[in-house]
């Protein structure tokens, strides 16, 4: 149970007009005082800083709006994720908004690579660019910006990944993750930090008098972007990131993308946005093109405005979506066998690693290792003598720091990464010894850092009887939640199993009731054959602790709360 004074609860309750159960939340989280206003009301008009305190940002503002000005074709180098794919589109969006032609290209995960390469970049110069923003990559393309500024172009980097003492030969290096830099906004997504920079330029552009002849673009219309790219990259919720996220799904709710509607629409996504269906059902999707299918197709899903090329391409990514999921599933019983094989003891680090594993899908695994070791790890899918890799990590233990060392160390082709999560390539012969290293850099955090994951943090303690709809719609005001900011998780006392039984592709689904008469549905998904499932089927009708989330399910036009179960407890067992 995380602490909570039970005064401050009590005050936060008042001043705020809150549940008791509501204010514990946040007051168990640290959040009291003049913090719970700006949390429960996050606004751009409190927290978005002036773009211009990051280093090289007026430099990039001032080029970028005299090649606008100039006509001339602006280059943009996206990364094939989701964070890239909404970097890169939200700069189309907002050049064609303002008269500029661009030219993108988003690497091919296989064949080119993470990151900026010379012949994509000489290419994009070919197309009329001189000048090219690269977005959530570049920090460490050391030599092929050289490279190219030889080459005669202008290249501004917008990242957020971590940077060392050495800058590349930038023209503009916009990351609040450099060594040199003193922003406090450290956790932007790479699309936030794209978002300050279309903020600055278009500052930029007001000042030279562009907007004489015609209207200024509403960067608030965007804002949907900047919330997927930063649920999907899996950065805190905390801070400017809550409010981007907190009104960005106030825009997506208007369904002003056509991508994003068409998408939204294929999925069957027939409620209000959140943050679930951002990382979970959005997210993935646009993921799958750089997976397993044509890297540029979640960019340009997301910047078009043709009805029938956003529907062509929604059809494609669904379709690859689903194919990403049966490769992703052989690929991680392969790894959870391969690493259970061997045994993990105490191992700050779970490593897997094998011959013909698909590039696309390796990220997606090492989460699931992680999820399931309570520990970092990753996931190497080796092609020849070159092993293509991606980590995931827990809270407490930095793995792109880990990667960047270890690139430093001479151990790596390439690599980095932020905190949770990083991706390298490395010689095959040199896979133990990298595995080696890592340990090394994880184990003086990893103990701490592997019991704080391997427990469930509660919120608060509550009877069937107290789940109530009023309740589940005063937590909704704590949402989005996410990375930094974890759903309420609570104990649901002496729940009595009135009915259990399997529904679904193996979820467990039970109807609860306490010392009244109250009844609330409940449902452990995918516990069926494991041991939560298993404990729930063989004693319906008797009595448990359960741990897990408060959800608002509708049915038949009819909203109703349901329990999500995360774990249980025999009732003789204490709460």
């Amino acid at each position: 149970m995380r602490p909570a004074a039970e005064r401050e609860v009590r005050a936060l309750a008042s001043a705020h007009e809150l549940p008791e159960l509501v204010s514990r939340v946040l007051v168990g989280r640290g959040i009291v005082g003049e913090a719970a206003e700006s949390f429960l009301n996050p606004t751009l008009r409190a927290l978005l800083p002036d773009p211009s305190h990051l280093r090289d940002m007026e430099r990039a503002a001032e080029r970028l709006a005299g090649a606008v000005k100039a006509g001339e074709t602006i280059g943009i180098f996206g990364d094939y994720d989701v964070d890239g794919a909404t970097s890169a589109a939200l700069l189309i969006r907002f050049f064609r908004s303002v008269g500029a032609a661009t030219e993108l290209h988003i690497p091919d995960r296989a064949r080119e690579g993470y990151g900026p390469n010379l012949p994509a970049l000489l290419g994009l110069k070919s197309h009329g660019a001189r000048c090219v923003i690269t977005v959530d990559c570049g920090t460490t393309a050391f030599e092929v910006l050289e490279q190219a500024k030889a080459a005669g172009l202008d290249v501004v980097v917008v990242d957020h990944h971590i940077a060392e003492p050495k800058l590349p030969a930038a023209f503009a290096l916009i990351n609040p993750n450099r060594i040199d830099e003193g922003s406090p906004h450290r956790q932007l997504a790479a699309v936030g930090v794209a978002y300050l920079l279309v903020v600055a330029l278009n500052r930029a552009l007001r000042a030279k008098g562009w907007y004489g002849t015609r209207p200024e673009p509403d960067l608030l219309a965007w804002l949907d972007l900047v919330a997927l790219g930063t649920v999907a990259d899996v950065v805190p919720l905390t801070g400017l990131n809550r409010a981007l996220v907190t009104q960005g799904l106030k825009v997506m709710a208007r369904r002003g993308n056509l991508g994003l509607a068409t998408l939204a629409d294929i999925a069957r996504i027939d409620s209000r946005p959140s943050a679930y269906h951002l990382g979970f059902v959005f997210g993935p999707r646009i993921n799958a093109g750089g997976r397993v299918g044509q890297s540029d197709l979640g960019a340009r899903l997301l910047s078009t405005e043709d009805a029938d090329e956003a529907s062509a391409l929604a059809l494609r990514l669904d379709a690859l979506n689903l194919e990403r999921q049966v490769i992703e599933a052989a690929v991680l019983d392969a790894a959870i066998e391969q690493v259970e094989t061997r045994g993990i003891g105490n191992a700050p680090l779970v490593v897997a690693a094998a011959e013909g594993w698909h590039q696309g899908v390796i990220g997606i695994v090492a989460s699931r290792l992680k999820e399931r070791f309570g520990r970092p790890a990753a996931v190497v899918a080796i092609e020849g003598a070159i092993g293509k890799g991606s980590c995931r990590s827990i809270g407490g233990i930095d793995i792109g720091a880990a990667i960047t060392a270890a690139r430093q160390a001479g151990l790596l082709i390439n690599g980095g990464g932020h905190a949770m999560a990083a991706g390298f390539t490395v010689e095959a012969e040199r896979l133990v010894e990298l595995a080696g290293f890592l340990m090394e850099r994880c184990a003086p955090n990893a103990a701490r850092a592997m019991e704080s994951a391997s427990g469930l943090s509660l919120d608060g303690i509550f009877a069937p009887e107290g789940a109530t709809l009023e309740l589940v719609r005063a937590l909704d005001r704590l949402a989005p939640f996410g990375t930094g900011n974890a759903e309420p998780r609570f104990a649901l006392a002496n729940a009595r199993l009135v009915r259990v039984d399997i529904v679904g592709k193996g979820h467990v689904r039970c109807l609860v009731t306490g010392a009244g008469t109250a009844r609330l549905k409940a449902i452990a998904f995918r516990s069926g054959g494991e041991p939560l499932g298993a404990a729930l089927l063989a004693r319906q009708g008797g009595s448990f602790h359960l741990a897990g989330r408060l959800r608002l399910n509708r049915w038949q036009e009819r909203d109703e709360v349901e329990f999500h179960i995360d774990d249980a407890a025999p009732a003789s067992a204490g709460p």
